[in-house]
């Protein structure tokens, strides 16, 4: 089963998720899937973003690839914000453990004055973002 953490009404992260996940995301609600880590990152065992998402989409999700190793560069910042306002929501997004995907969100909404609010959020999803509060 899926590890999904709700951040806000619209917006959820989880660790790696496989194909056997994608039912109960598409039960639970969740319109669009954005798969935050690349292919092969996690070796052989890695369920590929390709299967999962075949699997998404005929279960009538919408699938977005955005991913990325490290720190989000300003390019998948921008990405990502393009993704959140135009995919169908909720939104679930999903890397190897959930930080990637959380901390993309996060600077997607820097600057909008809300840092607190933004910490406050992923604190109770189980992510510290408090490292980035000058960013926020």
């Amino acid at each position: 089963m899926a590890d999904i953490r709700q951040v806000t009404p619209d917006f959820a992260v989880a660790p790696q998720l496989s194909e056997a996940d994608l039912e109960a995301v598409a039960n639970a609600g969740f319109k669009t899937l954005i798969a935050n880590r690349p292919d092969g990152e996690g070796g052989v065992d890695q369920p590929r973003m390709g299967s999962i998402r075949a699997k998404a989409e005929s279960l009538g999700m919408t699938f977005a690839a955005l991913p990325f190793s490290g720190a989000p560069t300003p390019e998948i910042v921008e990405r990502m914000g393009h993704i959140l306002n135009e995919a169908p929501q909720p939104v679930l997004a999903y890397c190897r453990t959930g930080t990637r995907s959380i901390t993309a969100w996060a600077l997607v909404h820097a600057g909008q004055g809300a840092g607190d609010d933004i910490i406050d959020a992923a604190a109770g999803a189980g992510y510290d973002l408090s490292s980035l509060r000058d960013l926020l």
